[in-house]
């Protein structure tokens, strides 16, 4: 069994898709969890290279945010696009990545990104409320790459 695949059961993939859906039911932004087995380029660079490779750039309001997560090097980042970066304070993510370190450092891989997930839905719905016509434009499942 890969690395990735054991890093969370099934069922904590499930719980952390649907803490996609109840933030984005507060938000226009589109969120996204990406575990991948490592690399070899800071978590910040691949978060970027990811997020690209997933065209989450692609949203009407580029109001993506990334979850990136490479299991082997326990490196962990989360970026949102220009939409986003254009409106907030550039420490904006910094209370989110500290509840995501903070369960990630207890070993609770998929509370820490549950409650991460749901806090930048919170964050987020005073730049982008939720609109009742609002589209989800990118998928709520978790992607991943060896």
């Amino acid at each position: 069994m890969t690395k990735t695949a054991v890093f969370l059961s099934k069922e904590e993939e499930q719980e952390i898709v649907q803490a996609i859906v109840e933030a984005e039911k507060n938000t226009s932004g589109e969120v996204r969890v990406h575990i991948e087995k490592q690399s070899n380029i800071t978590p910040l660079e691949r978060a970027q290279e990811v997020f690209f490779e997933l065209k989450m750039e692609a949203t009407k309001d580029r109001n993506g945010v990334l979850f990136y997560v490479s299991v082997t090097d326990k490196k962990f980042a989360i970026i949102g696009d220009k939409g986003i970066n254009d409106l907030v304070a550039p420490d904006f993510w910094n209370a989110t990545k500290e509840i995501v370190l903070n369960h990630f450092k207890q070993g609770v891989f998929k509370q820490g990104l549950v409650e991460g997930i749901l806090s930048a839905g919170n964050q987020l719905k005073a730049y982008f409320p939720y609109q009742s016509n609002d589209e989800n434009e990118l998928s709520n499942e978790i992607s991943k790459s060896e």
